[in-house]
């Protein structure tokens, strides 16, 4: 499919093929491939779209940060009604519950209960399986050198560019 398309893409500027390698993921994500597959071959306890409410919960928490629902709706880029029945369809499953803050009374906090941590767990394990079959003819340097690009490439993504230039004058 996309690996077939790459032999016609020798000689283009990477840019371009990353653009386009891009635009393929997109696409993906936003048919859901992984997580259908997922829901498929192994029965998913809750919808994709809770179980990236989870992925954000789980994110903040990792970092030592806090969430609230207002915050898991810009952080999913959902308005605040949708990102509450999510966060409620979580946990009524037994797997997010709502915390007071305890700066601020007023405030309530996400965050996962054990059974949340168990189904991520489960959920990791499914993606991670994945992506190792997607990479399985690749040498250790090969995957290990992806994930570092990678990585670099998203976090220069949410870098602000101010004063370059989104578009490569003539090839350069």
């Amino acid at each position: 499919m996309y690996h077939d398309d790459m032999a016609h893409k020798a000689g283009q500027q990477p840019e371009i093929v990353v653009e386009q390698a891009m635009v393929a993921i997109r696409r993906r994500q936003s048919r859901r491939s992984l997580g259908r597959r997922a829901e498929r071959e192994h029965g998913l306890a809750v919808s994709i779209a809770v179980t990236e409410v989870l992925d954000v919960v789980e994110d903040h928490s990792d970092s030592g940060e806090q969430i609230t629902v207002t915050g898991l709706g810009h952080r999913l880029g959902i308005d605040q009604p949708r990102a509450s029945k999510l966060a409620g369809q979580a946990i009524a499953a037994g797997l997010l519950r709502r915390v007071a803050d305890q700066y601020d009374g007023r405030r309530s906090l996400l965050e996962l209960t054990s059974g949340g941590h168990a189904y991520l767990d489960r959920v990791h394990r499914y993606r991670r399986g994945q992506f190792a079959a997607a990479m399985s003819g690749w040498t250790d340097h090969d995957r290990e050198t992806f994930a570092d690009l990678l990585t670099r490439f998203i976090t220069a993504l949410g870098q602000p560019h101010s004063g370059t230039s989104a578009v490569r004058e003539g090839g350069q």
